[in-house]
């Protein structure tokens, strides 16, 4: 189905007029613009983290191996001041790796700390890098995890990194989230709760966690906080916005790595499906034609909420779907919907059956997806000649676009 220039506009508007804002925080590389106060002062607060809810949940068994880095690979760790920082022993020349992906907060010397560094991460941790001989990254560049941005630094005739983790400008005990003498991360679900100026710490599941599976699915049933686009039963992600936070509330940019949303939680839209007619092209066609038969059943895509059903100009039958970070999708032509306004739905539910409603030659379905109210190509989500999601990692922009790295192997 084509859709002109002008009807798509006040599509984008009534979408746009209609969409519920997201609220809550999951993350995916911190802003990268700071203000003079951010880039001065180690600890600080991190704006809008808290800002909907007094809680939030991250889940480190969902971190692949390219994702995370220890600081020195080769240091040797062991843990000063109170347990808040990790002192890594070295030698001297050695590389300090950033912990996860994320933009520097701040690069400077301090009088008491040496040359320090600052990342803000997606996920809503921080993390500190502290007597360095070097730095060699700046404020609000781009950090990849394992990406060198220090040479370590000696002093009083010791070599090593004072490495710590901060949540709100809080530090925390590394040992929570880093296995000291491994190295390597806890494969664990750990909750941080604001409780005035401090930040509360509670392992509530996972692999290296002692919460036993039966008891942490119970702990998760009950739970009220909103969890960072992890699954409740699988540790995978979601794209139920009533089960992420909206990362847009402290980052410019969201990184959503379609491969890590779970086995349950996408559907292809019209199983057995044939694509009858592209995204764009000279006709500017706003989404993608799948077609099988008439009548056959439509499903939603992802998990979320219906924010539109009924009758829309040249969609006919149309149901708009309102997803996490911002996403939408829309269905279009139906000969039925099942759903209504403000139902919440799964991804795979049938949701309609395929028509030719509105303006439309054959039953099929028009399917489209869009970020922040703009229209995106569906190819960029989904490989229609195998009806499955892309292994690409979506660069979610704020008020600019989408991007699509193909994942690495």
């Amino acid at each position: 189905m084509i859709v002109n220039r002008r009807l798509r506009r006040r599509i984008g508007l009534a979408a746009v007029s209609g969409m519920l804002m997201l609220s809550l925080s999951s993350f995916m590389p911190a802003k990268n613009e700071f203000t003079a106060a951010e880039q001065q002062q180690v600890s600080i607060a991190t704006p809008g983290l808290f800002a909907q809810s007094q809680a939030f949940n991250v889940d480190f068994e969902i971190f692949r191996a390219k994702e995370y880095s220890f600081p020195l690979p080769v240091g040797k760790a062991s843990l000063i001041n109170g347990n808040s920082v990790m002192r890594i022993s070295t030698a001297k020349g050695d590389a300090v790796k950033a912990m996860f992906d994320g933009y520097v907060r701040l690069s400077r010397k301090t009088e008491s700390m040496g040359n320090v560094i600052v990342i803000r991460h997606d996920n809503g941790l921080e993390t500190v890098y502290a007597n360095n001989a070097e730095n060699l990254v700046k404020v609000g560049q781009s950090i990849d995890a394992g990406q060198t941005i220090a040479i370590v630094g000696t002093k009083d005739g010791e070599t090593y990194c004072d490495f710590s983790i901060m949540v709100n400008g809080a530090r925390i005990n590394p040992e929570t989230i880093i296995e000291l003498k491994s190295h390597k991360l806890r494969r664990q679900t750990v909750q941080f709760r604001k409780e005035g100026n401090r930040i509360g710490i509670k392992v509530i599941g996972g692999k290296d966690s002692s919460v036993s599976k039966n008891d942490k699915n119970d702990r998760n049933n009950k739970e009220t906080n909103k969890k960072s686009g992890s699954s409740r039963s699988d540790h995978a992600m979601t794209l139920d916005p009533d089960e992420v936070y909206d990362p847009f509330t402290i980052t410019n940019t969201f990184r959503l790595d379609l491969e890590k949303i779970g086995e349950k939680a996408w559907a292809y839209p019209l199983p057995d499906a044939k694509v009858i007619s592209p995204y764009g092209g000279k006709r500017r066609h706003s989404g993608v034609d799948l077609k099988t038969k008439a009548n056959d059943e439509i499903v939603a895509a992802f998990d979320g909420e219906v924010v539109a059903s009924g009758p829309y100009f040249g969609y006919g039958n149309c149901i708009r779907i309102k997803h996490a970070y911002g996403l939408e999708t829309l269905y279009s032509h139906q000969s039925k919907n099942f759903v209504k306004k403000g139902d919440k739905v799964k991804a795979g539910q049938v949701i309609g059956l395929t028509g030719r409603t509105g303006r439309a030659t054959t039953e099929h379905l028009h399917f489209e997806m869009s970020f922040g109210g703009r229209r995106l190509d569906p190819a960029i989500v989904f490989d229609h000649s195998n009806h499955k999601l892309k292994a690409a990692t979506l660069h979610l922009t704020k008020g600019s676009g989408v991007k699509s790295v193909k994942n690495q192997k």
